[in-house]
């Protein structure tokens, strides 16, 4: 059975964005309102994250092509996909907060199946905990601070070095002339 023109098309644009993705998350989205969805829309792209409804078919067509095997059993029901070729945590930070913020921690309107960070498959729980780090800024000042601090320390150590130095100095100064 031949594939249309149309959906070569969509399964090769899946598969670009797929490529250069740093961060890919698949999500359900049954039962989302659309002011609920349009507001997620949003949110997506404040944070420069793509994010869009596929047919599970063409999905299924553009992650086996990429060597991603392992994403499609996760191919059932509605499927939304979150991608960012920027920064790999941003797609799973975007949608964890709007789960949290909206409350739908325990509804199934808008659930994580599993996602793809830097080439490699991870289910739920793995994005889940993705979320939950710290923003690539927040890591970057973490490890310059920690970068720091030991360099800050000889710099004291030899700022008190230097003050004993003229404290003996000073005082070799008022011994000579009371002498």
């Amino acid at each position: 059975m031949a594939v249309r023109p149309e959906k070569q098309a969509v399964v090769a644009e899946l598969k670009e964005s797929f490529a250069s993705a740093k961060g890919i998350v698949l999500t359900g989205y049954k039962g989302l309102t659309v002011a609920q969805d349009t507001k997620l829309r949003a949110k997506m792209r404040e944070a420069g994250v793509k994010y869009r409804v596929v047919k599970n078919t063409m999905l299924r067509f553009a992650v086996k092509d990429l060597g991603y095997d392992d994403l499609v059993q996760y191919l059932e029901g509605t499927t939304a996909v979150a991608y960012s070729s920027e920064d790999v945590i941003a797609p799973a930070k975007v949608i964890e907060a709007f789960i949290k913020e909206n409350n739908l921690t325990k509804t199934d309107t808008l659930v994580v199946k599993a996602g793809v960070v830097d080439g490699k498959v991870i289910d739920a729980a793995g994005v889940k905990e993705l979320a939950s780090l710290p923003s690539r800024e927040v890591l970057i000042a973490k490890l310059l601070g920690s970068m720091q601090a030991p360099i800050s320390g000889v710099v004291n150590v030899l700022q008190g070095t230097i003050r004993n130095a003229v404290y003996v100095l000073e005082a070799i100064r008022k011994q000579k002339e009371s002498a």
